[in-house]
């Protein structure tokens, strides 16, 4: 792979950093502001969907480390190594952690659409959770194929 096609996918993943902490700093906090003049319903359904918000900041960027970790090794020409490997699991369990705290967001997320009569809340409120389950998915995938890969690379630096 060239390096300029690392070097773009580690520009868009510095992007995706700076718009996630744009959205935390700026973004949640006016939520906050705006929610507290609401009643005492809304903010028991909105505030733990706010703070399972932020608990997915934390393996995001963890998961966008691990990313940036294994375009380090793939411009090393280390693609098929142990530590890419484990850089795709921690990647999985960045993205199913993720899918977990969305999971126990959904309940309160149809709260709210109930409340405010809304069911379109509720789809928006999936596609978090479908979008890490598939990165997840794909991460597994990724780290079988890179398995195999390197147990067929050892195979063959062993036989020569």
């Amino acid at each position: 792979m060239q390096k300029s096609s690392t070097t773009f996918l580690k520009t868009v993943i510095y992007l995706m950093g700076l718009i996630m902490i744009a959205l935390s700093v700026i973004l949640i906090p006016q939520i906050i502001i705006d929610i507290s003049d609401s009643s005492a319903m809304v903010k028991w359904v909105i505030y733990p969907i706010v703070i399972g918000v932020f608990l997915t900041t934390i393996p995001f960027y963890l998961a966008l480390y691990q990313a940036l970790k294994l375009l380090r090794l793939i411009d090393q020409n280390q693609t098929f190594s142990e530590e890419a490997v484990f850089t795709l699991k921690k990647i999985k369990q960045c993205a199913l952690t993720i899918t977990g705290i969305y999971i126990l967001t959904m309940p309160f997320i149809y709260l709210f659409a109930e409340k405010d009569d809304a069911p379109g809340v509720i789809i928006i409120g999936m596609v978090p959770l479908f979008v890490s389950f598939v990165v997840a998915v794909f991460a597994s995938l990724l780290q079988k194929l890179f398995k195999n890969a390197l147990e067929i690379k050892t195979e063959n630096d062993l036989t020569v």
